[in-house]
């Protein structure tokens, strides 16, 4: 079961490149709790899922990489290469855009339409590749401008094309302090749309990585490239495989394993209407958390704190919402490891902000025409405002 990787944009195509790099260092790096049997058939299956055939000895990476400009790309093309551990395939676009500005609404209306069948094809030719196809994974900005609408409409084309399969979009959350005037209006828009297209949204934090790189790694001045690392690494731990019960390496068809849909809820429960987005939430919860260990101790860990029924949603049992993935084999130079992956409350106060602050500027009708210049109209803003207002309502009376 392999995934194809889509790398969209400036920030997709950076961080692709750090999370392939961190996946064939890690795969290739022997550990000492696992047997000679055991890390080549982990070898093997990240190869299977991550890379396809070798050419003169060396892995291609099962990536389409996509971009306006030709400078990010030949970087990372370039990057991938010199390191002599893998590289991309040629299948790699790029296409200028000529007098747009960084504009979510020209990505989405004009330069994806425009170059959707060159896409397609770039595509097409890495499923052909694959034996048999578990999914894609999309990685791109929330907040930035043509690449996140180019990212949205590339992810609704594969909707239409792979319905079957898994469309998985790891979007980076921007900073609160902000990075582009507009990024409320892109976050609402993108998050909108693939809500709508993808399966499942990964999210990361940008504040919460920086956080990371400050007080845990201890890095004075923290670069993109630090941020990047971090984000690989813990996308690295998810993905890679752990041990069936069986005894072999495994992956599941859907990459995480868990249940991303909110259920409706059961009667009884208060009404919308009566709710309040503002209330503060007490605590985080969830529909459904994955915990990953990797290394030493990994059966021996103490997760009963996981199952308190405090965690989740009323009308969820714990074992129906928690899931545990145990491997002895540890996960590149971590001793041992432990990610999370939880549908839960955590975004809902900041998805709530962004929508607050972009609905304040579409009040004003401040940069609006920057959007419907290129075809998005003021309906399309109003279409999102509505969905993501619900979303925040859905969670609130978790």
């Amino acid at each position: 079961m392999s995934i194809v990787t889509v790398q969209l944009g400036q920030c997709g195509n950076q961080i692709g490149f750090e999370v392939f790099d961190a996946l064939f260092i890690d795969s290739h790096c022997p550990q000492r709790l696992s047997s000679k049997r055991e890390n080549e058939a982990y070898q093997a299956s990240c190869k299977e899922r991550f890379f396809s055939e070798e050419e003169n000895g060396v892995p291609i990476a099962r990536a389409v990489l996509v971009d306006m400009e030709p400078k990010v790309i030949n970087q990372t093309l370039s990057k991938a290469a010199q390191s002599g551990r893998w590289k991309y395939g040629q299948h790699s676009s790029f296409c200028q855009k000529q007098g747009s500005g960084n504009n979510w609404a020209y990505g989405y209306s004009v330069h994806g339409p425009r170059h959707e069948e060159s896409i397609r094809n770039l595509i097409q030719k890495e499923v052909e590749k694959c034996d048999s196809l578990s999914g894609f994974f999309i990685i791109m900005s929330m907040a930035g401008g043509t690449g996140s609408g180019l990212g949205a409409f590339v992810t609704q084309n594969l909707q239409d094309q792979y319905s079957n399969s898994l469309k998985m979009n790891q979007i980076i959350w921007p900073y609160g302090t902000g990075e582009v005037i507009v990024q409320n209006y892109n976050s609402v828009l993108t998050l909108s749309h693939l809500y709508r297209s993808s399966d499942a949204l990964l999210v990361h934090e940008n504040d919460a990585v920086h956080k990371i790189c400050a007080k845990l790694m201890n890095i004075k001045q923290i670069s993109f490239s630090d941020i990047n690392q971090v984000l690989a690494h813990q996308l690295g731990s998810v993905f890679q495989p752990t041990y069936s019960a069986e005894g072999s390496f495994h992956y599941r068809r859907n990459p995480l394993g868990i249940d991303w849909q909110i259920r409706p809820p059961l009667p009884g429960l208060p009404n919308l209407s009566k709710m309040s987005l503002n209330k503060e939430l007490h605590f985080n919860t969830s529909i459904a958390n994955l915990l990953i260990l990797r290394g030493k101790d990994v059966h021996s860990a103490d997760l009963e704190g996981f199952k308190d029924p405090a965690l989740y949603t009323s009308w969820l049992e714990p074992v129906n919402a928690f899931n545990v993935w145990r491997t002895q084999r540890a996960f590149s130079k971590y001793e041992k490891s432990a990610a999370l992956v939880s549908n839960s409350q955590f975004l809902v106060k900041p998805l709530d902000m962004i929508v607050g602050k972009a609905w304040n500027m579409f009040a004003s009708k401040a940069y609006v025409h920057q959007y419907t210049k290129f075809g998005i109209e003021e309906e399309d803003f109003l279409d999102s405002f509505a969905l993501l207002e619900q979303v925040v309502a859905s969670y609130c009376t978790l």
